[in-house]
């Protein structure tokens, strides 16, 4: 049996695939993308080349796309996985963020520069939830379902609509 270099690259790609390890794409992930770490260039080329391959099946097969530079200061809970999430590559994320299915996490662009969404701790964006352009979203901030988000939101508020507004203020 003759293997192609196509078979041989599906075949090392899907093997890859098999073992995928959440948390460990994420540490992957945070090696990669923080400009501090202290890690060896090849050892970052490494992961960067895992790190694209889990990328580029996760868009193809599930409609997701992370952009290379999003930042998570955690990695996220997604208790439905990564089904449909897209997130633009300069989003920034802090700790134990919840992301549900079919969320988008959209950038723009102002005044030539390239600007995405900032997202505090301890939030939650509910299923098919638009965070769009470059909107703060604060700390403990619950994001309805399909909520359009296209202004800031301050600390511990729930929203909620098209265009999202405040529902309820406080835990």
């Amino acid at each position: 049996m003759k293997i192609t270099g196509i078979k041989l690259i599906d075949s090392f790609g899907m093997s890859l695939i098999k073992v995928y390890n959440h948390s460990l794409y994420w540490k992957m992930r945070a090696i990669v993308v923080n400009p501090r770490s202290k890690y060896p260039k090849i050892i970052k080329c490494i992961f960067l080349i895992f790190i694209k391959i889990m990328d580029e099946y996760h868009c193809a097969f599930i409609g997701t796309g992370i952009g290379y530079g999003a930042h998570f200061d955690s990695p996220p809970r997604l208790p439905h996985g990564l089904n449909g999430i897209v997130i633009h590559e300069r989003t920034y994320f802090g700790k134990n963020c919840t992301i549900l299915h079919q969320v988008t996490f959209g950038g723009t662009v102002r005044n030539g520069v390239p600007i995405a969404p900032v997202c505090g701790d301890n939030c939650l964006f509910g299923a098919g939830s638009k965070i769009l352009g470059g909107v703060t979203i604060g700390n403990n901030v619950k994001v309805g379902a399909n909520a359009v988000v296209t202004t800031d939101m301050p600390d511990n508020v729930t929203c909620v609509g098209i265009p999202a507004k405040i529902v309820k203020r406080g835990n």
